[in-house]
């Protein structure tokens, strides 16, 4: 998501400071000061702990009940290599339309590069009248599938369309998608519905960069799974017990009730599960030959569960599953789901922190990738000990934060400004801002923007009784003016 996505071997450990010879992250915890207690009260917490502001809801704000309902069916070939699908999509917009568009994320560049694509087999639909691609920045054939309806779709109507689909998995490079010796896995591999509810289809076009584009709602999604019965599936989502084999094979099931995407991965998985102390089931899996075994990579996991809830409120999903991929040096989060592409806490706990930072409290990754990356590098560790010097340096790094992702130059310039300088913009603000009422703050805005895509307007809302905490946010580029309220 990914993401999305931290890539330390891209910029040394995690993210390099502007010229300094340690990551933002080991800064960040240089001090080793235990942070408080995790709560040991069964999940969900009460998320308004912590809050003082009495203008804060007490409750979390709810998914919007008429969310588009997805199911998706998947096979994945006897070698590997190919997987096939059926995504059923239930859509009710909130906004007039006439046609629906779908984002094939495999086709972007990245993806495409490594042999990875999505095409569209057949499409049915009482309501569609013709469908096709459009370029969108993306390899053939095309980055955007789109649907035109027969007629208008008026707010609050609703329209059931059927998509037949076929992925091809490429090489095992650090990608949404690949294949490997043991293991095959896609994320974000079927048709991915654009919508941003109240403004309407994102057809906002891929780059080529190291970083996500798609804005899509939460949906209510099941997931079901054929796969060779001796290969373990671990997947976004509630898993049931898979079923007998037939034929050689095995299906498994899940289901997300607010899943903005779906992630699978397939093989010869070793598992461990545990229950973290907020109650989140955790399942993780290793490969043959890992160096790590399950239940440390389970037990690193809940330590993150756990920490992040007691900063941000209880954690968004019921479940969390990590396939431990070959070591290719990253991670991609999606909905309770982290595929990690090697051993590594740091990226690990920078991916649990994207279940509330784009999983929950959902953006535009086009146009402000860095409500859900600079958070994520934020989250890694905000109570250790860094100097002002530290801070200062790369707050005075080129580029705003806040910019979109057709205004990068490239990857690294994208990382420098969203991870790097956004993660310590933050930083900067909460020391602004005093820490107990900026944590309090983001708490209130995790709180009222849950299961919507929230905006830099939005965070300016919940930041507006910490008029120091937005001045540091404006002078790094992250907020404008015009996004502050009245």
């Amino acid at each position: 998501m990914t993401r999305r996505r931290t890539v330390p071997a891209a910029v040394a450990a995690l993210l390099l400071l502007a010229g300094c010879g340690t990551s933002f992250t080991e800064t960040l915890a240089a001090d080793d000061t235990p942070s408080a207690a995790p709560s040991s009260s069964p999940a969900p917490p009460d998320e308004s702990e912590g809050i003082d502001d009495p203008t804060c809801p007490a409750e979390r704000a709810a998914p919007d009940p008429d969310r588009p309902v997805v199911d998706l069916d998947f096979r994945l070939s006897d070698d590997g290599r190919t997987v096939t699908g059926t995504e059923t999509v239930v859509f009710t917009p909130d906004v007039d339309t006439d046609e629906m568009v779908f984002r094939l994320v495999p086709n972007g560049p990245g993806a495409a590069e490594l042999g990875n694509r999505i095409t569209v087999d057949d499409v049915r639909g009482d309501d569609v009248d013709q469908a096709g691609y459009e370029d969108a920045g993306a390899e053939g054939p095309g980055g955007l599938y789109v649907l035109q309806l027969d007629g208008e779709l008026g707010a609050g109507e609703s329209t059931e369309v059927e998509l037949d689909f076929t992925v091809s998995l490429g090489g095992s490079g650090f990608e949404r998608l690949g294949t490997a010796d043991d293991v095959s896995w896609w994320a974000s591999g079927f048709p991915l519905l654009a919508w941003e509810p109240g403004v309407g289809w994102a057809r906002d076009p891929f780059v080529g960069i190291l970083g996500e584009t798609a804005s899509s709602p939460v949906a209510d999604t099941t997931v079901t799974v054929s796969a060779p019965e001796d290969l373990t599936v671990l997947m976004t989502g509630a898993q049931d017990e898979p079923s007998e084999p037939d034929d050689g094979r095995r299906t498994w099931t899940s289901h997300e009730p607010v899943a903005r995407d779906v992630s699978v991965a397939v093989g010869e998985f070793r598992t461990a599960t545990l229950t973290s102390p907020g109650g989140v089931e955790i399942t993780t899996g290793v490969l043959p030959g890992s160096g790590t075994g399950p239940g440390e990579l389970a037990d690193w996991a809940s330590e993150d569960v756990t920490e992040l809830a007691d900063r941000f409120g209880a954690f968004p999903y019921d479940t969390l599953t990590v396939p431990l991929l070959p070591d290719a040096g990253g991670g991609i989060e999606y909905p309770s789901s982290i595929l990690l592409a090697g051993a590594s806490r740091a990226v690990l706990e920078h991916e649990v922190a994207h279940m509330w930072f784009y999983g929950m409290v959902g953006d535009s990754q086009f146009r402000d990738p860095w409500l859900d990356e600079a958070f994520a590098t934020y989250a890694e560790r905000v109570d250790g000990q860094v100097s002002q010097e530290a801070l200062d340096r790369v707050l005075a790094g080129p580029g705003d934060v806040g910019a979109a992702m057709d205004e990068f130059a490239d990857t690294g310039a994208y990382f420098e400004a969203v991870y790097e300088k956004g993660g310590a913009a933050l930083v900067a603000a909460r020391e602004a801002a005093g820490p107990a009422p900026f944590d309090a703050a983001l708490r209130c805005y995790v709180q009222v923007n849950a299961w919507s895509i929230a905006t830099p307007a939005d965070l300016a809302t919940a930041l507006a009784d910490l008029p120091a905490a937005t001045d540091v946010l404006v002078a790094a580029g992250a907020l404008d003016e015009d996004d502050l309220p009245d």
